[in-house]
């Protein structure tokens, strides 16, 4: 099983929000929402496998493959371990994108979702960046790799803390567990498509920084099409809002989820 942490003072009446960081982070990322979320909510943060303290050899599916389905079924065994029916989820960057997983396989799971840093569509810069890492991820170090891509990610003087966190939890990783999550690189696109078509009535937040440049349009136009979501946009703050202005996320967010 991944590794996961929780935060529950046992009150059964009280609902979950289960938290999905994004590729080379792992559940430090949201130590600034712990102290905020966990007074109204039971908490549970996950680290992806290869991500934080979770190995590949802890997923379910360990036998060097990977895909979409088995990054959130290690999630979905998190949950049912723990005996947690719904719950609320908030997720950034690819976490997003797990967190849509569910909304295909078990929708009924969700309470309400919190997306920070959407990734339902790459423009043209991500994308060649994307082909460009999977073509040289065997003969150029991962490191600099991921280095390159928090850069292009995350440029501005802004994200400088959030560039800094990922980049020393990215160090956690090794290439091998790198080059088993680059392989789900051409799964990538043809699952966002299918993802942008989606029409679903749980109530979704949106989190976006109006300096995330790479993201954000396609935010704009998906929030059009669904109806029960909602789309807020942080200003000075660029792709990984939790970390950029935490006080405006948690309130935004804690306000979102209790009403």
């Amino acid at each position: 099983m991944i590794h996961y942490k929780k935060f529950s003072n046992n009150n059964s009446n009280r609902q979950w929000v289960t938290f999905v960081h994004g590729a080379g982070g792992s559940s430090a990322i949201w130590k600034k929402q712990i102290p905020y979320f966990v007074k109204a909510f039971n908490l549970l943060l996950v680290d992806l496998s290869g991500h934080g303290y979770s190995s590949s050899n802890t997923s379910q599916n360990s036998n060097n493959k990977i895909s979409f389905e088995s990054i959130l079924n290690d999630v979905l065994e998190v949950l049912d371990n723990l005996n947690i029916k719904k719950s609320h989820f908030v997720g950034i960057s690819l976490g997003t994108v797990i967190i849509n997983q569910l909304v295909l396989k078990e929708p009924n799971r969700i309470l309400k979702m919190v997306l920070g840093g959407a990734t339902l569509e790459l423009n043209f810069m991500s994308r060649l960046m994307m082909y460009f890492a999977y073509a040289t991820k065997s003969i150029v170090p991962y490191m600099w790799l991921y280095k390159l891509y928090a850069f292009i990610v995350m440029p501005s003087k802004t994200d400088s803390e959030s560039r800094k966190l990922f980049i020393k939890e990215a160090k956690r990783m090794n290439q091998k567990e790198v080059e088993r999550w680059f392989k789900l690189t051409p799964k990538v696109l043809p699952l966002l498509r299918f993802f942008k078509n989606i029409k679903t009535d749980i109530p979704t937040l949106y989190i976006m920084g109006n300096k995330d440049y790479m993201f954000l349009s396609s935010i704009k136009k998906i929030v059009k099409t669904q109806p029960n979501a909602i789309l807020k946009i942080f200003k000075n703050c660029g792709h990984v809002v939790n970390i950029e202005n935490p006080e405006k996320f948690n309130s935004t967010s804690l306000k979102f989820l209790k009403n």
